[in-house]
């Protein structure tokens, strides 16, 4: 089994159950279940893998007269060694093949001293577990732990935005060697497996994602990569992230042009999106809101005619998922606040031509914004 682990201080795994605890109580809720996955991450450091077999975090609501507990297969309790239980006055409760789990998160829900009625589930725990904890705990309601948890992830500290910076340094070695591997006559395959060995030679854990979208691919936001071959002339968009040791990730996009364009409006456009990235950035600050950096960035690319060509939000937060909370999207009112981390990728997409994207990580500060990115957003150039 492939085991993600973290080592913090037990202090600030703690504070984070009694705030998640009291998070449940103040959405009445009578209790979290969280399976594998970041959130278990977030407050246990360690994430683990879901399988066929149950293991899942039962967090009581504040008030409640029952302890966290962990289920847990007997078979992977050695992976969750590291998990400091007595200063986090954690259970582990151990189940093997033949015994009923969800039967034991029943039990464990009935010792605070009456029937669970409102269960918060992880947003991406398996459909196999969600339906059976339903029917296995009778009466009960389950609604998405997303929203609760959330407020408390959005938030980053000092450690997990050192763990942003780390990564965003990381990501920018990997764009300083884009030359060595882009290159006229490879394919957007053969540079991506360059780039994915290099992602982690710099740094990372893994690859969450590469993306090297030449000449018209770059005109797909999520194009991923391909067995097209690079041509003198291409505009690439190359978009990159992984998690670093500590769990936080990166994702970065930088934009190349192989020689000189083959397009005669690539510069000035270009300069367009580069004005839209730089006005959005220099608008965050706490009190400004998630749909105002995306008005800042739109409000450009629609006043220069290319509106219709902007076809995604303008960023999305970032922590030990690549996509979190908060997303940079019209309609989110949410006012920024210190500590929250997110992109800012304003993209132009000339459908059958090319396409360009700069995406920088940034987080709020006290009076303002830090880039964690800062390698050259230019048009850079290679030999063709």
């Amino acid at each position: 089994m492939s085991m993600t682990t973290t080592t913090l201080d037990p202090e600030v795994l703690r504070a984070r159950l009694d705030r998640a605890g009291a998070a449940a109580s103040n959405a009445d809720l009578d209790a979290l279940l969280v399976t594998p996955g970041s959130d278990l991450r977030y407050l246990l450091g360690v994430g683990g893998s879901s399988f066929e077999r149950l293991t899942c975090l039962v967090l009581p609501a504040a008030g409640s007269a029952a302890a966290p507990a962990l289920v847990l297969p007997k078979l992977e309790e050695p992976g969750y060694a590291d998990v400091p239980v007595e200063a986090l006055g954690l259970e582990i409760v151990t189940w093997v093949d033949g015994e009923d789990p969800y039967q034991v998160v029943n039990d464990l829900l009935r010792r605070g001293g009456g029937a669970a009625r409102q269960l918060a589930v992880s947003d991406m725990m398996p459909a196999l577990h969600a339906l059976r904890l339903r029917d296995a705990v009778s009466g009960s309601h389950q609604v998405l732990a997303g929203p609760v948890l959330r407020e408390l992830r959005m938030r980053k500290d000092a450690a997990e935005i050192a763990g942003l910076r780390k990564a965003g340094e990381a990501i920018d070695r990997v764009h300083a060697r884009m030359g060595e591997w882009l290159r006229v006559g490879r394919t957007e395959a053969e540079v991506g497996a360059d780039i994915a060995e290099a992602i982690v030679a710099e740094g990372h854990t893994e690859v969450a994602f590469v993306i090297v979208g030449s000449g018209p691919n770059g005109a797909s936001p999520h194009h991923g990569l391909s067995d097209r071959r690079i041509e003198a002339g291409d505009v690439v968009v190359v978009d990159i992230g992984g998690p670093v040791a500590e769990g936080y990730n990166s994702d970065c996009t930088r934009m190349y042009v192989m020689g000189e364009p083959a397009h005669d409006d690539v510069r000035e456009t270009y300069a367009v999106l580069q004005a839209a990235q730089e006005a959005a950035v220099a608008a965050v600050r706490p009190g400004v809101t998630a749909e105002q950096i995306d008005a800042a960035a739109r409000s450009v690319i629609a006043d220069a005619g290319f509106g219709e060509y902007f076809v995604h939000r303008t960023g999305h937060g970032i922590g030990l998922d690549v996509h979190e909370d908060p997303y940079i999207v019209s309609g989110n009112d949410l006012a920024l606040e210190p500590g929250m981390a997110f992109s800012v990728e304003p993209g132009i997409y000339l459908p059958g031509r090319w396409g360009a994207r700069i995406e920088d990580i940034v987080v709020v500060t006290e009076d303002g914004v830090e880039r964690l990115n800062n390698r050259t957003r230019d048009l850079v150039r290679l030999p063709a």
